[in-house]
């Protein structure tokens, strides 16, 4: 495989893969403690190999018939027995077209966004202007062999719902969330993550190795300079957000604060559906040096989102698209008023 294929195979950047490989590709004795995550890692790239060889598409399949039929003079029908395929497979010819510059911005824009399935590129596709059916365009995206693979699974509750109310204008409510992450030499940081709820606009994603009570409000006053202040903001039970600074935050600007059960992190989905997004695209792609590298490529990854990342919640607009679009909607219905 190529490290271009491999990269995305296992959902990590190019960066990742060669900074990898150059602090793994001669150990010494400092690292003999990770002989074992090594090993690890080894068996996982012969199983993948493995595969590989085992797969054998029907294109090799009718290459090894005319090699058969060509330099040891059997004939198609025993040639294709040899093989295990029938004979009018190895005769068939294909008339659909080779869809050869379809292919290669499939696989450029896979090799971009290396966490997107078939879905969410055929929304590229379609805002790049091209017209192409979703079941054909899942067909080509097998045949290049794109498929991403799915990092574990979860866990489903039985029983019903109510589904969690969607705030109808901009900044009637924000959700607040924490997350956490590690440089290369191992020392922790964490993310404050701020949306919008009716958007899915990420306000900020602050970043540094603590956040305290009073950091967290000083970045929301930054956010509020910019778009004003939200009528209510939606949050866990963390020490940074129930402490002494933010409870001052929302008495003295007025802001209703709502403190979600604890152990009930889906009665604050959407930043928690927006977390996992940036962990799967962002966080798991990239090895970090420093706190100001990490920075800017979460900051990066968060304009990107905003700008260019097709929602499917939002009718595969971006939720910037998404926020333009209502506000004329809005003005449009003021005017006719």
């Amino acid at each position: 495989m190529t490290p271009a294929e491999l990269c995305r195979k296992h959902g990590i950047s190019d960066a990742t893969f060669y900074t990898w490989r150059k602090k793994y590709g001669g150990m010494d004795v400092s690292d003999a403690k990770r002989l074992k995550a090594l090993e690890e890692e080894n068996a996982k790239l012969k199983r993948l190999l493995a595969e590989q060889m085992m797969d054998v598409s029907t294109l090799r399949e009718r290459k090894a018939v005319s090699w058969a039929i060509e330099m040891k003079d059997y004939s198609q029908r025993r040639a294709c027995a040899l093989v295990g395929i029938a004979p009018r497979v190895f005769r068939y010819q294909s008339s659909r077209p080779d869809d050869a510059g379809l292919r290669q911005r499939l696989r450029d824009l896979s090799s971009e966004r290396r966490r997107f399935g078939y879905r969410r590129l055929h929304l590229l596709l379609k805002r790049e202007g091209v017209a192409v059916n979703w079941k054909k365009l899942y067909r080509i995206y097998r045949e290049e062999r794109l498929t991403v693979r799915k990092r574990g699974g979860r866990k489903r509750a039985l029983g019903t719902r109510a589904p969690m109310a969607i705030p109808q204008d901009p900044n009637q409510r924000w959700s607040l969330d924490f997350m956490s992450d590690t440089l290369v030499d191992g020392r922790r940081f964490r993310i404050l993550c701020v949306i919008d709820d009716f958007s899915r606009e990420c306000l900020a994603t602050v970043v540094d190795n603590s956040i305290s009570g009073e950091r967290a409000a000083r970045e929301l006053d930054a956010i509020a300079e910019r778009r004003g202040y939200p009528c209510m903001v939606v949050s866990d039970n963390g020490t940074e957000l129930t402490a002494n600074a933010m409870l001052a935050w929302q008495q003295n600007r007025s802001v209703e604060w709502h403190y979600i059960a604890p152990g009930k992190p889906m009665q604050n989905g959407l930043v928690e559906s927006f977390n996992g997004r940036l962990r799967d695209e962002c966080l798991n792609e990239h090895l970090f040096r420093s706190y100001r590298h990490a920075r800017q490529i979460i900051e990066k990854w968060r304009i990107d989102y905003n700008l260019n990342r097709p929602h499917t919640s939002l009718d595969g607009l971006t939720p910037n698209e998404f926020a333009t679009r209502s506000a004329m909607d809005h003005n449009v219905n003021r005017a006719n008023l």
